[in-house]
């Protein structure tokens, strides 16, 4: 989850005690019903935590070697958990300097560009860029055909040779989506998600009601990958974060239906409560390697759970964290749980999402299920999914009506039934 600011996963080598520490854990997250985990980028960074890229063909980073990260990747495989690269292939630092006295050629590197595979508009010879610029750094030109061969080829290798089998298409705004859509067809990883991140709708000091805008932008971007790829709703994030303050009313458009890209398409709607970006500071220094788990029932019914690492960028107010769970944990699209809050929050967080995961799988609630929202009040959300599970937040008084619904499992301000 890179987003436009950069963020740092931690420590020089601190991968290679993270692996071992994760290696042991892989056990656990297939059980908990994980089926994908985002690593952080693999490849060789000009800076520690892998987002300023430079040699691509080199695994040996910052967080360890090729040799330990193929050995978690072939733990992950035994137990069914794929492993989603993180692609960072908007921006690339060069080795030697070029055009202008910038670093903007590759020489002496696998995929060794000259000045013409950077844009113009950040200091090399290509053509401009096709989307917003990555201040400070070299930004691929993705419209010359060599630089999309060899990024093909690469992706290919880290498909069929390193062993991912998913992809996240770090800064997704930086560039056109039809690339996205062309390197998907190239190397047909099994799922994608992109980051596609920017603004919500404010007024004022305030989050807009209608976010049909805010939207409709990731859902443009999904479309222009020739709906390849899903995306992260930052929609519903955004949303559901000021909806737990006692706005719940926010929970439901003028149509009815939940407003964030899950309402309009929820079978490409990747939902979370935080990522290394946006979330929690309060255990800086702990953990400091993360990675985003995916639940998922198969490819594109997925649930989606993810870890990963500590910026505080957005967060979400982090004594409401369960009520956000009880929401995209029951709900359509395909949810992502926050390494941080699974493992770091200690044994009651942990134990309710894994029960909200089971209640899921369970039921079969999936990204596509239906959805009657029942209550939309200031301090009270509940709705009716796949007509198998209802569900309440918030701390307004509401339970379903007929003997057929059963408590499935409740908490602070949340609570779930079953039939």
């Amino acid at each position: 989850m890179s987003l436009n600011q950069m963020q740092v996963f931690g420590e020089v080598q601190f991968y290679a005690m993270e692996e071992k520490f994760f290696f042991r854990k892989v056990p656990e997250i297939a059980k908990s019903g994980f089926t994908s985990v985002w690593l952080p980028p693999a490849t060789h960074s000009f800076s520690s935590e892998g987002y300023l890229p430079q040699n691509l063909y080199s695994l040996n980073s910052s967080y360890g070697s090729e040799q330990l990260l193929k050995t978690l990747l072939q733990k992950m495989k035994l137990y069914k958990v794929r492993a989603m690269a993180d692609i960072v292939i908007n921006h690339r630092i060069g080795t030697t300097q070029g055009h202008g006295g910038r670093f903007n050629r590759y020489d002496g590197v696998p995929l060794a560009w000259d000045e013409h595979a950077v844009t113009s508009c950040t200091g090399g010879l290509g053509n401009q860029s096709t989307g917003d610029n990555f201040n400070g750094v070299p930004n691929i030109d993705h419209s010359q055909q060599f630089v999309r061969k060899d990024i093909t080829g690469w992706l290919q290798w880290l498909r069929n040779s390193v062993g991912f089998q998913d992809f996240r298409f770090d800064f997704a705004r930086g560039y056109s989506a039809k690339y996205v859509k062309e390197y998907i067809e190239g190397a047909k990883p099994i799922f994608c998600v992109g980051e596609y991140w920017d603004s919500c709708n404010y007024h004022g000091h305030g989050l807009d009601y209608n976010q049909d805008s805010h939207r409709q932008r990731i859902i443009n971007w999904i479309d222009g990958t020739g709906q390849l790829s899903t995306a992260f709703d930052f929609t519903t994030k955004g949303i559901l974060q000021e909806a737990v303050k006692g706005q719940f009313w926010r929970l439901r458009d003028p149509q009815g239906n939940p407003p964030g890209v899950m309402g309009w398409w929820p079978s490409r709607a990747v939902t979370f409560i935080d990522n290394h970006d946006t979330g929690s500071t309060q255990h800086r220094g702990k953990h400091y390697w993360r990675s985003n788990v995916h639940l998922s029932v198969e490819s594109m019914e997925s649930i989606q759970p993810s870890l990963l690492l500590l910026q505080a960028h957005w967060p979400f107010p982090s004594n409401h964290i369960m009520e956000g769970y009880a929401y995209i944990l029951t709900h359509p699209g395909m949810p992502t749980v926050f390494y941080d809050h699974f493992y770091d929050w200690g044994n009651s967080i942990h134990d309710q999402i894994v029960k909200l995961m089971a209640i899921r799988k369970g039921q079969d609630i999936h990204s596509r299920s239906s959805i009657r929202i029942m209550e939309a009040q200031p301090n009270l959300y509940s709705a009716i999914i796949g007509e198998k599970v209802c569900m309440k937040i918030g701390d307004g008084s509401w339970c379903p009506s007929g003997r057929e619904w059963t408590l499935a499992t409740c908490g602070h301000r949340y609570a779930v039934w079953q039939k």
